[in-house]
């Protein structure tokens, strides 16, 4: 008896930090200024209120799920990418089972041309936003001609009385080609450093949670830009297995562009801090494809034009953060 109420006391230190990419979660609405045509009731995806609202509800539990064997709650905080807007964040959070849950959330509409954003949401009896603002990623084609993507989204705040700073990135893709586009995540890094060093000039030793689709691997040379001569851990290393196991799969590779990353002050075990526990990705089976080809693999919303009915195409990652009290 003894030692079953030692371990649950012990698990209610511990915090989960999610990011999830929620693969196109679009209203249903055609907003003229955004090329969202697809994803309508008339549109190339069929897109219809049913369909939005079973997506929702699969989204919603599986955020309440990710860490909860462990933790015994839902994630404190959880970046989420590939939102149209507000509106579809509201949507989520009054979607059961996370209604009950008191998430609040932050949100800004990024220049991109298909309209999709990211966002945090965060746990208000743990979570309190000092500010927040979206962070310009200005990048340019081979042509002179901006490439309008989405924004990082930064976020300042206090978890649990300590101050922390989060950035919740979704880098440009390698639609044109992996090589090819490159240098918009190199770009990206770098960005991401000129904040960093300026939040440096401010603050002795801040705490960082830096979370994202990079759209790269954690060896890839803009990670590696991103973490080279800081104070960053990149956690998500250790579990990228190619040929075994990842966040995201094309043609029965993995990828891991899905990452959490976080400075070596959380590993400084004071207390009143945070110090890094372990990290992981949320690949249950009940989020995956159970039978053909793809078995195994993100059970998604749509192959090509065909919906099936899935999450997401990408699975969620996570770390776990242990409090000292």
């Amino acid at each position: 008896m003894f030692f079953s109420l030692f371990k649950k006391k012990k698990d209610q230190q511990l915090y989960t930090v999610a990011f999830y990419n929620l693969e196109n979660l679009f209203d249903t609405v055609d907003d003229e200024k955004t090329l969202d045509d697809d994803f309508t009731p008339t549109g190339f995806k069929k897109w219809t209120k049913k369909r939005y609202h079973k997506k929702l509800f699969k989204l919603a539990k599986v955020i309440s799920k990710i860490g909860y064997k462990s933790a015994e709650k839902p994630p404190v905080l959880v970046g989420i990418a590939e939102v149209e807007n507000e509106e579809v964040i509201k949507d989520l959070l009054n979607t059961e089972p996370l209604l009950g849950i008191d998430y609040g959330y932050v949100h800004y509409d990024s220049p991109d041309e298909r309209g999709i954003d990211t966002g945090l949401l965060y746990l208000k009896s743990n979570f309190e936003v000092l500010h927040s603002e979206p962070v310009a990623l200005i990048i340019h084609n081979l042509e002179g001609v901006r490439d309008t993507t989405r924004d990082i989204l930064y976020v300042k705040g206090k978890l649990n009385g300590e101050v922390v700073h989060l950035f919740v990135n979704h880098w440009p893709s390698r639609r044109d080609g992996s090589t090819e586009t490159d240098y918009k995540r190199i770009e990206a890094a770098k960005t991401l450093r000129r904040v960093m060093a300026t939040i440096e000039e401010q603050e002795v030793d801040p705490n960082y949670i830096i979370m994202g689709d990079f759209n790269d691997n954690p060896i890839s040379e803009s990670l590696q830009t991103l973490v080279k001569d800081t104070t960053l851990y990149n956690p998500m290393e250790k579990l990228h297995a190619p040929n075994q196991r990842g966040s995201t799969s094309y043609r029965k590779h993995w990828s891991l562009f899905d990452q959490i990353m976080v400075s070596h002050n959380f590993f400084n075990y004071e207390k009143g801090t945070h110090s890094f526990a372990h990290a992981n990705i949320f690949d249950d089976s009940f989020l995956t494809e159970f039978k053909g080809k793809f078995k195994g693999s993100p059970y998604r919303t749509y192959v090509g034009k065909k919906y099936i009915g899935g999450y997401s195409d990408h699975f969620p990652v996570y770390i776990q953060l242990k409090f000292s009290s």
